[in-house]
């Protein structure tokens, strides 16, 4: 892309569908520039993966490329209710009785409040990010300031496929709750192919109607979506107090006798799966962009939605424990047959009416998320800019939100719940892992200020905590019994973080809000993503490396030259403006001089 069609193709976002609005850079012009392209890839994917983004460039560059700037309307009031409807949803009302029953029994509670720490300390990561980097790009926004593109890409490649796949399954789910309050069963509402294999067989007309509804509304209006998610969550509170309330109120303290049946093991298997119920919160710092006071309203409407959801996981895994004994909860509606085994069969329908309001708000916000997620990636041009386009009236994603909606409704309509679960969980603490370890980085590395000396001690120490933290799941997994490993595992994370506290000098002081006890806290939220990544099972770990493989491969043809020729070109106009290539991107686009294939440099090739 040459320095004049440059601004002309990160400013023009028309609604026209030509070659230009998906692949408008210099790579594509032609099949000539293509080959030169490929022939350039290893230079061109060293630069990538070297590419650091700055602030600066985040906040005013990159956004800039969706041509309209998307409206500041919300306040920490929104935030907090959109982080409790994008958290509250399917998870606690599908797979609370099945972790109850199957792995933990009463003990399933101690499983949320490890699910909810790990969350949290990512929440805080989260939260020191949103603020000085007040973007829709969420964690691919902050993994390229920090690990640069090629990492970052990867991270959200995985984290759009966590929203799309959560997305279906909690669409599925809202058919099967509404088949509940309609006092009918869910496969009175699905069409059965028998000619398709029996997971993809059954179809769901009803998962792909509320999949539409959702993506109107998360394209009319920001402000609007949040007024009908804050109506929503507060039925479900009340709902869920409701639950809380006559749980309590038919307790048995026999059924907490046998508290913990599956021991220590089976509380922290059923937490890696639980930690499907807090999935969602991240989808509120790309709501960033959008609010009024980052400052203020981020951190609040974080630590303070999940601080809230915690408490009523608790509270809700508690009650129904109380009700009946772990080995009589149904697995798949737990909470209205404990009713029924008390005597409140009208419960029931309480219960199903709170579950589709809490799945409702999910799907919203997840709509509102991922849309904006794919909005910062397409301003990259690692996904078609096409995908960029904010509405000039709406102030939203509207093309992005209708491609995500519309694969989330392929999937929903097409895939039974259990195909969906199980490919759940494994992306999200794989993000969130990365996103501490960026926190590090950035605390600790600033290009010109910190230490060759200083830098080599940064690597070692977090390499230290990642392999120690590896080693203590893989030891986990592999020795039921064994605790040497332990002894051996724990104590070298524990040196190696003590070493960057006291041996590293912080590099950069947050400057608006930042995580407190660092290094500890976000060293700890990498040790325990990692850990309940170890208790995932293989078959999601085979998944993970597929998918992965798939984005790869569409960013070594594609993703690659896209986002190298659109960096190059900005870094020109800003070189040609009187600034500087570092004042861009650090390790910006390799020259024409340094890349002999370079198209732009021989645009007729």
């Amino acid at each position: 892309m040459g320095v004049n069609d440059g601004d002309e193709g990160l400013r023009r976002r028309g609604c026209s569908c030509t070659k230009n609005d998906f692949l408008p850079e210099e790579s594509f012009r032609s099949w000539g520039n293509y080959v030169q392209a490929l022939k350039a890839t290893p230079l061109r994917l060293k630069d990538r993966v070297l590419t650091r983004s700055l602030d600066t460039t985040e906040i005013h560059e990159i956004k800039a490329r969706s041509e309209h700037e998307m409206k500041k309307t919300l306040t920490w009031w929104d935030l907090i209710w959109f982080g409790i409807g994008a958290v509250i949803g399917a998870g606690i009302f599908v797979l609370t009785g099945q972790e109850a029953r199957q792995e933990a029994g009463p003990a399933v509670v101690l499983s949320f409040v490890v699910s909810g720490l790990s969350a949290m300390l990512s929440v805080f990561c989260y939260t020191e990010f949103a603020v000085e980097i007040p973007v829709a790009g969420g964690s691919f926004a902050y993994l390229r300031v920090e690990l640069g593109d090629f990492v970052a890409f990867v991270a959200a490649g995985n984290i759009l496929l966590e929203y799309v796949i959560g997305g279906a399954a909690v669409a599925r789910s809202w058919t099967s709750y509404f088949a509940t309050l309609c006092n009918k069963q869910p496969e009175d509402f699905r069409i059965i192919v028998h000619s398709m294999p029996e997971d993809y067989g059954q179809l769901d007309p009803i998962a792909v109607g509320v999949s539409a509804v959702i993506c109107i509304l998360a394209v009319v209006s920001t402000k609007g979506s949040s007024r009908f998610n804050y109506i929503a969550s507060i039925i479900h509170v009340i709902v869920i107090l409701f639950i809380i309330i006559g749980g309590f109120a038919n307790a048995d303290t026999k059924n907490y006798k046998a508290f913990a049946p599956f021991g220590t093991r089976g509380v922290f298997k059923a937490s890696a799966v639980l930690f499907f119920a807090y999935i969602g919160f991240d989808a509120v710092s790309t709501m960033a962009e959008e609010t009024k006071n980052p400052a203020k309203d981020i951190p609040i409407g974080l630590v303070g939605s999940m601080a809230v959801t915690t408490l009523a996981y608790c509270l809700l895994a508690i009650a129904l424990c109380l009700m009946q004994p772990y080995y009589a909860i149904n697995v798949d509606a737990p909470f209205s047959v404990a009713f029924e085994a008390v005597g409140w069969d009208w419960a029931k329908y309480v219960v199903a009416f709170g579950a589709l309001k809490g799945m409702t708000t999910v799907l919203l916000v997840s709509a509102v998320g991922q849309a904006r997620y794919l909005t910062h990636i397409a301003r990259t041009h690692m996904m078609p800019p096409w995908l960029a386009q904010v509405h000039g009236k709406t102030g939203t994603p509207v093309n992005a939100t209708i491609v995500m909606l519309t694969a989330t409704a392929i999937i929903a309509f097409f895939t039974k719940l259990n195909v969906l679960s199980n490919l759940l969980s494994i992306s999200t603490l794989f993000i969130f892992m990365l996103v501490a370890v960026a926190l590090l980085v950035r605390r600790y590395y600033v290009s010109g200020v910190t230490t060759t000396a200083n830098q080599v001690k940064l690597i070692v120490c977090i390499l230290l905590i990642l392999i120690s933290s590896i080693a203590t799941a893989a030891y986990w997994g592999l020795s039921k019994h064994g605790w040497i490993g332990y002894c051996i595992t724990v104590p070298i994370w524990f040196l190696g973080t003590l070493y960057l506290a006291v041996f590293v000098p912080q590099a950069r002081a947050p400057k608006l809000w930042g995580v407190p006890l660092v290094p500890w806290l976000p060293s700890a939220s990498i040790a325990i993503n990692i850990f309940l990544l170890g208790s995932i099972d293989r078959a999601s770990f085979a998944r993970f490396g597929v998918w992965t493989v798939i984005l790869l491969l569409y960013y070594i043809f594609f993703g690659l030259h896209a986002s190298y020729d659109t960096a190059k070109a900005s870094g020109e106009n800003d070189r040609a403006a009187g600034g500087t290539w570092k004042q861009m991107e650090e390790g910006g686009a390799i020259s024409s001089a340094t890349d002999p294939n370079n198209t732009s440099a021989n645009p007729g090739a």
